[in-house]
């Protein structure tokens, strides 16, 4: 799925450091969305309940050079991107692949060669996330790839994972204790990853 993602990105003229955002229901696809995206460019997992506005805010603020949805979506995220002129991607899945296998198409034409393509490297930003804005304007917060192995490397020896370990996913995978805790942390370990749509 990852080459597929960079062949597919590279494709569209996206390459690394080029920031896309995604908005995704939780679920297989977001979790190897994420990670497939980020070895190619760098993710901005955005909130699925924000509104036209907060998208807006986000999408500017971001700089983002795509917008990443379900095929058919019909999120806010969809409206600000387009009043934004941003080139909106729709992710589509196949049930007779194995969960997590999509496949990204754009909704208009798009092509061109990245400044930067191939696979991520160590000091590429694998993830930009937002601080929650409690005491002023959200603060963008960039992860390199290699934050990301450091921190993903003290956890599974903090909490002594193993391959016969599984993660039950229930934060949401716009959170970095969703990415990083419930999901990288387990990939890096060997374990299994079971990602509900919502937490029942």
């Amino acid at each position: 799925q990852i080459d597929n993602t960079l062949t597919t990105l590279n494709g569209f003229g996206i390459g690394r450091n080029d920031r896309i955002a995604i908005v995704l229901p939780n679920g297989p696809e977001m979790a190897i969305a994420y990670i497939s995206v980020a070895m190619a460019a760098t993710t901005a997992p955005l909130n699925p309940a924000y509104r036209v506005d907060e998208y807006s805010f986000y999408l500017n603020d971001l700089s983002a050079k795509a917008l990443l949805v379900e095929a058919g979506s019909t999120s806010p995220a969809v409206e600000a991107a387009t009043s934004l002129n941003l080139p909106i991607l729709e992710l589509t899945t196949d049930d007779q692949r194995p969960a997590g296998s999509f496949d990204i198409l754009p909704k208009e034409a798009m092509s061109g060669t990245p400044a930067s393509g191939g696979l991520a490297q160590t000091d590429d930003v694998a993830l930009v996330l937002h601080t929650s804005g409690t005491t002023s304007r959200p603060k963008r917060v960039p992860l390199t790839h290699g934050n990301l192995v450091a921190s993903v490397g003290n956890i599974v020896d903090t909490y002594g994972l193993t391959p016969d370990d599984v993660s039950l996913c229930i934060m949401p995978l716009f959170h970095v204790h969703g990415l990083m805790a419930s999901t990288l942390a387990t990939f890096a370990s060997g374990g299994t990853v079971v990602v509900p749509s919502r937490f029942n």
